[in-house]
């Protein structure tokens, strides 16, 4: 099998690396080692904190776009998932820091390398209709409501938001109905069962499903506890949660997740080309399979990194 080369559009670090203190040469450093993963591209995200620190990690990030190199996933804009969030479904996130959902205090972290934004829509005062005049995918998530319309996509289907009733709506039944809408997944076997995954796949469209990793830091690194998000998380080999057992994020990358989705017959390769339909972005590569799901080969701009 061949495909595009991967791209990680919901991802908090990894390697022991936390975009949320990462210095630049921390994310030129966690950009190098994806390339050797088969993931092209890569969306830093960033967790609910400060307006402060958002505000420095976001130029943190764009300068390191500015200074990398073609053996990396490209930096291809930032995920904002914090800080207009409903309180009611924070999961790690500490809710202290939520802002209301009003145009002055976007413009507090305002920056055009913010291509990808989660709020809570049910929380509007007045944002969607600024930011759904700007080049930025709204996405519904840690949230209740199910009015969409503003919304091009649903981040990480069914974690940290109002599930699927047979009375009254809710953001995982309208991302599931609506077929114009992306849906995020983490398809690790940790945050979403089979059965779940096989209702997503029989009710989306196949070219509106994106592959996320939603990766903390600790993943692939020898750490077993780390603070993430003012949280400490325990990883116990399985899962990351904090101590109250809430799961935190994955520790695992995509190119993983295409091998457990592949071994339950549930890949498809519409998967991978879906992130670069919906964010409108080319990165020249190719990556090869074997038919175990492994990555065998791996090319990025007439080069071979593998």
């Amino acid at each position: 099998m061949k495909t595009k080369l991967i791209v990680e559009p919901h991802i908090h670090g990894a390697f022991g690396i936390d975009f949320n203190k990462a210095s630049v040469e921390d994310v030129l450093f966690v950009a190098k080692k994806m390339l050797s993963y088969g993931i092209g591209g890569v969306f830093p995200t960033l967790v609910t904190d400060s307006v402060e620190n958002i505000k420095r990690q976001i130029g943190i990030i764009k300068q390191a776009s500015e200074l990398q190199k073609e053996d990396s996933a490209k930096i291809l804009g930032i995920h904002l998932e914090g800080i207009f969030l409903n309180a009611n479904k924070k999961g790690i996130h500490k809710s202290e820091y939520f802002l209301p959902l009003t145009v002055e205090n976007y413009k507090k972290v305002e920056d055009d390398f913010i291509k990808t934004i989660t709020i809570a829509p049910e929380l509007d005062e007045g944002l969607l209709e600024y930011l759904s005049d700007k080049d930025i995918k709204i996405q519904a998530g840690h949230c209740e409501g199910g009015n969409l319309s503003y919304c091009s996509g649903v981040t990480h289907l069914f974690n940290a938001m109002k599930g699927v009733a047979h009375r009254g709506s809710s953001t995982a039944l309208s991302a599931l109905i609506d077929d114009n809408i992306y849906t995020e997944i983490i398809g690790d076997g940790v945050h979403l069962s089979d059965d779940i995954l096989k209702l997503v796949f029989k009710s989306k469209p196949i070219d509106k499903i994106i592959l996320i990793s939603d990766a903390l830091p600790i993943t692939y690194s020898d750490l077993r506890q780390t603070t993430f998000a003012d949280e400490i998380i325990y990883y116990d080999g399985v899962k990351a949660a904090s101590k109250d057992g809430t799961i935190a994020g994955s520790t695992t990358l995509v190119p993983a997740i295409v091998k457990i989705l592949g071994k339950k017959g549930f890949f498809n390769e519409q998967f991978i080309e879906n992130v670069y339909n919906y964010h409108k972005i080319f990165i020249d590569g190719e990556l090869e399979w074997d038919n175990d799901y492994n990555i065998v080969s791996i090319i990025k701009d007439g080069k071979q990194f593998k």
